[in-house]
């Protein structure tokens, strides 16, 4: 299994994703590693990447599909890029808890 693309800090957690935009439906397609063996979460969005709506209906994802306020999840590096970094506002092991129950359905 790939490592975890989750890393706890204050206040939340760190979530790398691997965003395919553009895609025939939304959905978390599992974990994967990049070429440096960190982990990432790959997802796809039917949005296609222009004035931010890629990344507005990937936060619209997580948000529903971790049942997490929208407000509690932003990006924090990658906005216009594939590979993005978002910071969820919570528990670091709650979080974790959520991302492994979804990965595990998939």
């Amino acid at each position: 299994m790939p490592p975890s693309p989750l890393i706890a800090v204050e206040d939340g957690v760190r979530l790398a994703v691997k965003l395919t935009p553009k895609a025939s439906r939304n959905r978390i397609e599992g974990l994967a590693a990049d070429g440096q063996g960190h982990g990432l979460l790959k997802v796809s969005v039917t949005a296609v990447p222009e004035d931010g709506k890629a990344n507005k209906a990937l936060i619209d994802l997580i948000a529903k599909d971790w049942k997490l306020a929208k407000r509690s999840i932003q990006i924090v590096s990658g906005a216009t890029d594939r590979r993005k970094t978002l910071f969820i506002e919570g528990d670091a092991q709650e979080l974790h808890r959520l991302l492994t129950d979804r990965v595990r359905k998939i």
